[in-house]
């Protein structure tokens, strides 16, 4: 089976934005506490975060990272988690059915930020609060000082504020399990003048308004178009959120889901493009994909914490998912999307990075390991920022029950702006023929194979765990540049990774 195509240096989709590949930390299960913080765990630094994850959180080199939720946020006080932590209220999350003793709060947060070199971006709470609360966190954030939140920083150990630059207007406020779930209207009112209060405070900010909390939702794609309506010229993007599942079991249809992100992402920018014409509006809003990942593993685990059964235990283990070899192949997929849809989706945030549905898992007082979807997610952040190149393959295919003609090989293309190396990211969806892969390489100049990664071979259910790690990427073999055309052969269900330089 062959799959013959081109890329063209000139056919350039748009620039990455490095957020892309950013992802997410919310006060839900074991994400922040026995995940970044364990002060009693040995690698704990001076502020008690783990240093294990820390230096796994630096490997992956993430742009930013949001916070503090998610379903979290909309019943969140953020000032319960400011001055000195013996005197912080344990509260009771309403979202995850936990108690929350807020140990960790604005300052930690931000200093592990620092530690792993990430940036925040952070969320308000529009759901059981408002604008004042909103205008109040901001200006504690981001204001110098001489004012009344600023200075409680201040004396709360933070001279120089933090300057964050993207806020979240609050999370999924479209859904019924959402703390103050509000109908289109109600929102898009209650975010414009959100949104005008917070510039009035500091114009330098991006804002990020809530659309669909997924494309399954009843009000999806109206609930944009209202929200949008209300809040075009007051925004710079608007959010999308997107899990993928396999409880069927049906490999083939898995792999094909990406496709319906293609549609998802495609029809919410119809709905920008036609909001901008309709407010004759010279601005660009964009998407921001601030919640995607692999989540069905761990559901049945969750329920009886979720139902109460537990009552209100601390950060318990919630959504924990072990991801499998299938995993990989999946998240590579999307991934790829976003690349594809880089002129559109300029933010992405996997969710989340520590043990809760997330690429890094940890055991209190033991080890943090990679999980098979690490990789990836790896690759993508490292390679992945530059410019987005248009690649035309001829393909076979195949057919799903949401889909006419999925392309067995799912490939996208970047061109590094730091070196101008071309990196393609490929998946074999094929489940048992290898593809020979013959591209033709235009306007690149001479160039020849400086860096091959492959994950293969593996069983679908295969996992990594604490002691051993073995669904990791290897070096790829046969990957030629000739006549310049880049010829690999793409072995059944695999992710791979070639980049190309001079």
């Amino acid at each position: 089976m062959r799959a013959v195509g081109t890329v063209h240096s000139g056919y350039v989709i748009g620039a990455i934005d490095a957020r892309l590949y950013g992802s997410f930390v919310e006060h839900l299960g074991r994400a922040v506490y026995s995940g970044i913080y364990e002060p009693d765990h040995p690698t704990a630094d001076a502020n008690g975060m783990r240093q294990d994850v820390i230096d796994l959180v630096r490997e992956l080199d993430v742009p930013v990272v949001r916070y503090p939720g998610g379903n979290f946020v909309s019943a969140y006080n953020w000032e319960d988690g400011i001055g000195p932590r013996e005197q912080r209220p344990v509260r009771l999350d309403l979202a995850w059915h936990s108690s929350e003793s807020n140990h960790v709060g604005i300052h930690e947060f931000a200093d592990w930020a620092e530690a792993v070199g990430t940036d925040m971006m952070l969320a308000v709470n529009l759901g059981s609060r408002g604008l004042d609360q909103a205008r109040a966190f901001l200006e504690y954030v981001n204001h110098p000082g001489g004012s009344y939140w600023s200075d409680l920083r201040r004396k709360n150990g933070r001279e120089e504020p933090w300057g964050v630059k993207m806020w979240c207007l609050g999370n999924e406020m479209d859904g019924p399990w959402q703390i103050g779930q509000k109908t289109a209207d109600e929102y898009g009112r209650l975010a414009f003048e959100t949104a005008k209060a917070m510039r009035a405070l500091d114009k330098s900010i991006e804002l990020v308004v809530c659309g669909s909390s997924s494309p399954k939702m009843p009000t999806y794609p109206a609930w944009e178009a209202t929200v949008l309506d209300y809040t075009y010229d007051s925004v710079d993007f608007i959010s999308l959120h997107m899990y993928f599942d396999n409880h069927q079991g049906d490999t083939a249809s898995y792999l094909a889901q990406n496709a319906r992100l293609d549609d998802y992402i495609a029809t919410i920018a119809g709905v920008i493009t036609f909001t901008k014409a309709k407010k004759r509006s010279k601005k660009d809003v964009y998407i921001s994909f601030d919640e995607w990942n692999v989540w069905y593993h761990s559901r049945d685990a969750d329920r009886q914490v979720l139902e109460g059964n537990d009552g209100w235990p601390h950060a318990p283990a919630l959504l924990e998912d072990i991801y499998n070899f299938e995993d990989v192949l999946q998240v590579g997929c999307i991934l790829n999307t976003f690349i594809r849809r880089a002129d559109v989706v300029k933010v992405g945030c996997l969710a989340q990075l520590v043990n809760v549905i997330a690429p890094i898992m940890t055991v209190p007082g033991g080890p943090a390991w990679r999980q098979t979807t690490y990789y990836p997610y790896l690759f993508a952040s490292h390679y992945g920022r530059g410019k987005a190149l248009q690649l035309a393959l001829d393909c076979p295919g195949y057919a799903t029950d949401f889909a006419d003609n999925i392309a067995y090989l799912d490939v996208s293309a970047v061109e590094t702006e730091a070196d101008g190396a071309l990196t393609l990211f490929i998946v074999n969806r094929n489940q048992t023929e290898t593809i020979d892969l013959d591209l033709a390489l235009e306007g690149f100049g001479s160039r020849n194979v400086v860096m091959d990664k492959v994950i293969e071979g593996h069983g679908l259910r295969d996992t990594n765990g604490p002691n051993q790690e073995p669904v990791a990427p290897k070096d790829g073999t046969g990957a030629e540049v000739k006549d310049d055309r880049i010829r690999a052969a793409i072995a059944p269900l695999s992710y791979r990774m070639i980049r190309l330089g001079r």
